[in-house]
């Protein structure tokens, strides 16, 4: 900026615009919350059915954060502007002030081409008028006016510029929406961008020439700026695809990091877990520096880093997804590429990756200690696991087709097996050999698998591992649906491809637990009845058969985690059933039309075969050849009292619009609860461990207890259910559950012999 721009600058222009910034802040926010309570509430509550619960649903809830985002994007422009102009006015008078002291000791300030400027004496004390006196200066004045006003206008220029570079950043990082970046003036968007530039210039230098301090300053910054928008890009941006994987990899490097290693290896894990957050908010961004990128990272991903010989990018990389919400484009291209290169090393899935087994020399690139981090499928699984939309599309995208070479065979229509393709799920789940890994401690390591898992629960669920359906969680589309019935129908297969890897049971577990209404419509073989009504499904259903499920559901019994987690998930679905069904203001077109009393009972005979069959399961775990400690699945069970009390879950069913029926005064605290509160706290203290006894130490008592436990848990659902709609039949509703549980517990063992017998260790007396 010069002389002249600042000394007659004319603010009013950026006034009128930070007036309407503004103002527009002031109606976003309206907006805001109209989108947020209205909009977004209205379409919570609404009954979804058809495309509309998912597609209508999911764009509402994206609409709303959009307005969240255009407010936030707002009022940080508003910020940095109104932040900018303040400066501005301030380097103005600044000048101002500069020059009416340079005038009092008789000297001039006067532009010059190009932008510059001169300090001159104003009258030269032979010209001056007679009887005047010239204030005298030295040649020091011209000097020092001359380096403040330079000093001014160098101020004022980076006011200015790193405005312009700031929101230049902000409009850039979303292509057809907001950003959600937010920053209360300009200083502090300007700053992150220049710590960005600085730490980038530290990555890049060659890991033996980076210091300690060096480094604790890079792991520092990535930590607190993990998540500041403008920051990541700028930091991926100036560091590029190549100088990532080179920066990790030569950190790791036993011999170029060696150094560094010998001083901060205990360190790493947090450097890469900051690095990955940094890396995974950074993909999120539109810009072109970012498109660039994404497009270079995968590109270098089947190419060797470093030195000749180095690992390759895509093992590299994927250690850097392990954390963080990674843009779904970008998982979906690394994906299919990652493919293609692990079908080139197994000839289409032929043999093992040999080219992901760790040896000896092999630098250590993962540095949480489950594992070496050889294997790139192990951190790509962990970042689909946070991203549902990527985790489904690649799951059910293929891995070969029937006409490839292969030797992948199928059951065909006339038993016989016959060629055929395979998704990538029916890879990865089923045939891939997956490399041998070992922990820091030198035991052997299940994390790909397990990551895997993980990476399945958020493709079947649509939201991310860990977590619990929400309002927001759209129903189960048919991909979702699809890929259920593929992993149902794999484990009711081949039961080991779960037993024999029972890490994979909370995943699975869970995953279960989210569609119990898929599972417990196929146990009422009603292809043409009202079954529908008593179990709703908003969308897609998945197509499961009776058999796949009850052989399903024995294998995910045999796991303490599975376990618990079908018996919560299918104890709290129950409630909620009794609760909607027994609400006399359901309207009719979606109501059981049968009485209450086969309402009751036939609600009450489903749940109760789930929890027979996985009964079994549990039965087998605990008396048959994995002599699993009974108290093992109690444990688990009272554990989930932290991830479901109060929690939402599935309702009657994702998307079925259900609001919970207070009941006063239910829970232990007085405070009012719903149904399902009710039944949980009643599961969960009778978890605990002063409540529990001695297990059973035969089959029979093991049968018993899990029947009478079921068949209580369903009398105080049903109670509970009448009571809080004040219906005139509570004493009848407990022998309705009684009768009914009783009967699904018989059905449950019934159709374990007829389907699943091969699954049960036949026990011997004595």
């Amino acid at each position: 900026m010069n002389l002249e721009d600042l000394r007659f600058a004319r603010f009013k222009p950026l006034d009128d615009a930070i007036a309407d910034w503004t103002t527009m802040v002031r109606n976003l926010v309206d907006l805001e919350t109209e989108a947020h309570n209205g909009l977004r509430g209205q379409a919570n509550k609404a009954n979804w059915t058809g495309v509309n619960a998912t597609v209508s649903r999911k764009f509402i809830g994206r609409t709303a954060e959009e307005f969240k985002d255009a407010h936030t994007q707002a009022t940080s422009i508003k910020n940095i502007l109104s932040d900018t102009r303040d400066e501005l006015k301030e380097h103005q008078r600044a000048l101002e002030a500069a020059l009416d002291r340079a005038l009092k000791k008789n000297l001039t300030v006067t532009s010059t081409a190009g932008g510059g400027f001169t300090v001159t004496m104003n009258i030269h004390p032979d010209r001056a008028a007679k009887g005047t006196t010239v204030p005298e200066h030295s040649e020091s004045d011209v000097t020092l006016f001359r380096d403040e006003i330079q000093g001014i206008l160098d101020r004022a220029t980076q006011s200015d510029s790193s405005a312009a570079t700031v929101l230049r950043a902000l409009a850039d990082q979303s292509r057809y929406g907001f950003s959600g970046a937010a920053y209360k003036d300009r200083d502090s968007a300007d700053g992150a961008i220049k710590e960005a530039d600085r730490l980038a210039r530290l990555a890049r230098q060659k890991p033996g020439d980076l210091s300690v301090k060096e480094f604790d300053e890079l792991n520092a910054g990535l930590k607190k700026y993990a998540d500041d928008e403008l920051f990541a890009e700028r930091f991926a941006a100036q560091l590029g695809a190549k100088g990532t994987l080179e920066f990790w990899a030569g950190v790791n490097d036993p011999h170029d990091g060696a150094r560094l290693g010998h001083e901060r290896v205990g360190q790493y894990g947090e450097l890469q877990k900051n690095l990955s957050l940094t890396l995974a908010t950074a993909s999120q961004s539109d810009s072109q520096s970012m498109t660039d990128w994404k497009r270079d990272m995968t590109g270098l991903g089947s190419q060797p880093v470093g030195r000749p010989g180095g690992p390759m990018g895509f093992q590299v990389m994927s250690n850097l997804m392990r954390w963080g919400d990674f843009d779904d484009g970008f998982l979906k291209s690394y994906g299919s590429e990652l493919i293609k290169t692990e079908k080139k090393i197994t000839d289409n899935g032929g043999h093992a990756p040999l080219a992901w087994q760790r040896m000896g020399m092999d630098p250590f690139l993962n540095r949480t200690g489950t594992d070496s981090g050889s294997d790139p499928m192990t951190g790509f699984m962990k970042a689909l696991s946070n991203s549902p939309d990527a985790a489904t599309d690649f799951f059910s995208d293929p891995f070969v087709t029937k006409d490839e070479d292969h030797d992948f065979k199928r059951e065909g229509p006339d038993g016989k097996e016959v060629k055929a393709g395979l998704s990538n799920f029916d890879y990865l789940f089923e045939e891939r050999d997956w490399p041998q890994e070992q922990n820091s401690e030198g035991e052997r390591s299940n994390t790909g698998r397990n990551a895997m898992a993980l990476a399945l629960e958020a493709a079947t669920t649509g939201h991310p591992a860990g977590e619990l359906p929400g309002p927001d969680t759209p129903a189960h589309n048919a991909r979702q649906a699809n890929l259920m019935k593929s992993l149902v129908s794999s484990i009711a297969d081949d039961p080991e491809r779960l037993t024999k890897h029972g890490y994979m049971s909370d995943s699975v577990g869970q995953i279960a637990a989210e569609y119990l209404p898929d599972i417990t419509l196929a146990t009422t073989d009603d292809t043409r009845g009202s079954a529908k009504n008593l179990f709703p499904i908003a969308e897609k259903r998945a197509d499961l058969s009776h058999a796949s499920v009850t052989r399903f559901l024995v294998s995910v019994g045999q796991n303490p985690e599975g376990f618990a987690n079908v018996e919560v998930g299918q104890k709290a679905y129950m409630a909620n059933l009794l609760d909607y069904h027994m609400n006399p203001d359901l309207p009719d077109d979606l109501r059981y039309p049968h009485s209450p009393e086969d309402t009751v009972k036939e609600i009450a005979r489903r749940s109760g075969e789930v929890g027979g069959t996985i009964a079994v399961g549990r039965q087998e775990a605990v008396l048959g050849p994995a002599s699993q400690a009974d108290g093992d699945f109690e444990d688990a069970v009272a554990q989930k009292k932290n991830t479901w009390s109060g929690a939402i879950g599935t309702g009657v069913g994702v998307g079925v619009s259900f609001i919970a029926t207070p009941v006063g005064g239910a829970v232990a605290s007085g405070v009012a609860g719903t149904v399902s509160s009710v039944v949980l706290e009643h599961i969960f203290q009778q978890s605990e461990p002063d409540q529990l006894q001695e297990a059973g130490k035969s089959a029979g008592a093991i049968w018993e207890a899990s029947t009478k436990s079921n068949v209580g848990i369903s009398q105080l659902a049903a109670e509970t259910a009448v009571k809080a709609h004040g219906a005139p039949y509570g004493d009848q509703a407990l022998e309705w559950a009684r009768i009914g549980t009783l009967d699904g517990f018989g059905d449950a063992s019934v159709n374990v012999a007829q389907m699943a017998d091969d699954l049960e260790t036949e026990i011997q007396p004595g």
